[in-house]
């Protein structure tokens, strides 16, 4: 099975979205000017792409300045030839703006690379909330007062239909609020309230910062560079400022963007300042620990969580850096462990509990397709977010081989470190002394739609990795994609595929029996991390067509909540709070993994948006339907040749989309699962060919299980 070539947008389906406006010259540049600025402030958690359309050859560069001063994603766009060029040529402004199919048709033939477009006019600005305006998501809609239209791409021929009035002003009143110096705005950005965007606030705090030398801007541009994964820019934006020792909150996220660039000495400094404030300490404490744990020193992790409880007895981080620090789970010793030289090694993310239940299976699924016993006695366990330092490196060189998986690894911004750039806290110096053969094990490229990787150190790692690599498997031929454009044409053929183990676990698991009644219920998952780049402005979309779907599935099955993580069950407070449906929430995050594979082994159906919602019941012989906002999602449904297995949460019409196919799943149960062990042969097939490869690179006659023929 193979797939092709796919952008992430045909992926998840999500919305492009951009505000237009039209400029005949540079006469009009102030009036756009002005526009930009009452667009930041009135709506200052919003910044889609501003795509700016212009007569002539082009606006005089000291103007295309002005305007990208004021806005991180402006592009400007000539607005073509033929009569709608002539009236920009002309200065005929009101032929080109007044007439809505004139309009219409510049967007239908300049800007069609985008789903919604919103046509503001420069003579206008934003006085309030544009929510509604984004959320659109049909037919074309001129608003008053003003020329505003809210323009979607396949209705983008049709004539307008009146939306009412919009929160537009057009007098001398309204426009002298935004006559705005930069320096002005970016002061006046600064101290409004709410949630900032990511990239208004970098445009704008940063030269804040540069001129002014401000410490708390800086450190609010430096979260924000940190919730992007932009870990070296909030770095040397703390650096550049001279933060006093008593102010706690800088301290703490310069300590937080040190430890995740692997500068951990002067993380611990910074962070150590953090502990002196009450309402930081914890935070800071949590951080010392973690830094503590990464390398390896249990005893010191243990003694900060404690610190860290005594300032604040709820503070999750450092709740769960003690649990992980006590006991069993603290890296002692196990008198079970076999000799070495029987081991292979294994780098995995090993779930602390109450973690994501999907990962929390990946480590003995992974193992499972090495042999039946996935315990002590023939593996060696290394936590990949623990520095591998020369401690680890020497455990690991006395071991038979080293596996590296399973899970989506190549991941920027989970536990982020300075050695690797993706999940594994590995060095190239040491990367480059393993002598024991390395197999990269159904790992998969994690990152989301809009995410990016510190390149340079990413593709360094990734190439040094698949060099030293006896076997490179990728789970879906979506990452073998992305990971072959990141090397070099000589590597190319050693990333292969390699499905994720738990998709084949009917076959791995031994002594499995399919049940031989299921229950008659429908698991529906729910997945919140990166919401923003999950469903951009369509969540209250997504919400109201589940609800939709729910309603109408309910009569047919009792559908139920499944949560892998704690996080997830917000899908059931929302539908509750928002439409009146009340779920019975499974909490899976607390689940066993046995347990986990007998509840999606017996229900009728899951609908799911995390990958291992989909993954985990495709193995176990249940029918999946996935709710893509993430292009794994996709990469999985392509390689097994069911793209219709999946709906985007964007899709317009989710809700009955979902029930079509989730009843056609229901009505004739029996073919559907049929359908997904004949899908799971083909996959299993794969693992096997190559679990014979990996037999020869081990040189061992070892058996992986026998294939199940049901």
């Amino acid at each position: 099975m193979t797939a092709s070539p796919m952008t992430a947008d045909s992926l998840t389906g999500k919305r492009r979205i951009a505000f237009a406006a039209f400029v005949v010259g540079d006469d009009d540049v102030p009036g756009l000017l002005t526009l930009l600025r009452s667009l930041a402030l009135s709506n200052p958690g919003v910044c889609e792409d501003f795509v700016v359309l212009h007569g002539g050859p082009g606006l005089p560069a000291a103007s295309a300045a002005r305007i990208h001063a004021l806005h991180p994603r402006v592009e400007l766009r000539p607005a073509g030839t033929g009569p709608r060029g002539d009236a920009f040529r002309t200065g005929d402004y009101a032929t080109v703006i007044r007439d809505y199919a004139t309009v219409i048709r510049d967007y239908a033939t300049v800007i069609r690379d985008y789903d919604t477009v919103i046509v503001l006019d420069p003579r206008t600005v934003v006085r309030g909330d544009l929510g509604a305006l984004l959320r659109l998501r049909e037919g074309a809609v001129a608003f008053t007062p003003g020329d505003t239209f809210v323009i979607q791409r396949d209705h983008a021929e049709t004539d307008p239909e009146p939306g009412g009035e919009a929160p537009i002003g057009d007098s001398q009143d309204d426009r002298s609020a935004y006559e705005l110096s930069d320096a002005e705005l970016h002061a006046a950005y600064l101290a409004l309230n709410g949630t900032p965007h990511h990239d208004l606030i970098v445009h704008y705090g940063t030269p804040h910062v540069a001129r002014t030398g401000d410490v708390e801007t800086a450190r609010r541009v430096a979260l924000a560079h940190i919730g992007a994964g932009e870990f070296q820019e909030a770095a040397d934006l703390l650096g550049s400022v001279r933060i006093p020792v008593n102010e706690a909150w800088p301290h703490e996220v310069f300590g937080h963007a040190l430890m995740s660039l692997s500068r951990y000495e002067e993380a611990e400094a910074q962070l150590l300042l953090a502990t002196a404030a009450p309402k930081r300490a914890a935070t800071a404490f949590a951080r010392l620990a973690q830094i503590a744990w990464i390398h390896g020193d249990d005893t010191t992790a243990q003694r900060h969580a404690m610190s860290g409880l005594s300032a604040d007895p709820t503070h999750r981080g450092a709740r769960q850096m003690q649990r992980r620090t006590t006991g069993a789970s603290a890296g002692l010793p196990n008198p079970r462990e076999g000799a070495a030289e029987d081991q292979l090694a294994h780098v995995a993310y090993y779930m602390p509990q109450q973690g994501n239940a999907g990962d929390k299976l990946l480590p003995e699924s992974v193992r499972l397709t090495f042999g039946p016993d996935t315990g002590p006695r023939r593996w060696h366990s290394i936590h990949a977010h623990r520095l591998f330092d020369e401690a680890a490196l020497e455990r690991v060189n006395a071991r038979r081989g080293l596996v590296i998986g399973g899970g989506g690894l190549f991941i920027p911004d989970t536990a982020p470190n300075g050695n690797s750039a993706w999940q594994w806290n590995v060095p190239d110096a040491l990367l480059d002394r393993i002598d024991v053969p390395v197999m990269v094990y159904a790992v998969g490229f994690n990152a989301f739609d809009g995410q990016s990787y510190r390149r340079e150190r990413f593709n360094a790692s990734l190439r040094r990795l698949v060099e030293r690599s006896a076997f490179f498997g990728l789970r879906n031929h979506g990452s073998i994609e992305k990971v072959r454009a990141l090397l070099p044409a000589d590597l190319h053929e050693k990333v292969r595929f390699q499905p994720c183990p738990t998709t084949v676990t009917r076959q791995l698991v031994d002594g499995w029996t399919d049940p031989a009644h299921r229950e008659n219920t429908i698991l529906v998952n729910a997945a919140y991390d990166r919401a923003g780049l999950r469903f951009g402005h369509d969540y209250g979309h997504f919400l109201a067509e589940l609800a939709k779907a729910i309603r109408a599935l309910g009569g047919h099955a009792e559908v139920k909540c499944v949560a892998h993580s704690v996080d997830d069950e917000r899908i059931a407070f929302d539908l509750r709070r928002e439409h009146g449906i009340s779920l019975p929430v499974i909490p899976m995050y607390d689940s066993g993994n046995d347990e986990i594979r007998d509840l999606y082994a017996r229900t009728k159906l899951v609908i799911g948006m995390r990958g291992h919602a989909g993954m985990i019941p495709f193995g176990c012989g249940t029918p999946i339907i996935s709710l893509i906002s993430h292009p794994k999602m996709a990469y999985f449904l392509s390689d097994i040749e069911r793209p219709e297995w999946g709906v985007s949460v964007h899709d317009k019409n989710l809700g009955a989309v979902l029930t079509e196919r989730a009843l056609g799943l229901l009505d004739d149960h029996a073919a559907s699962v049929a359908d997904v062990h004949g899908r799971q042969r083909e996959l299993w097939k794969v693992t096997q060919a190559n679990a014979a490869e990996l037999r020869a690179i081990l040189g061992t006659t070892a058996q992986t299980p026998e294939g199940r023929t049901a």
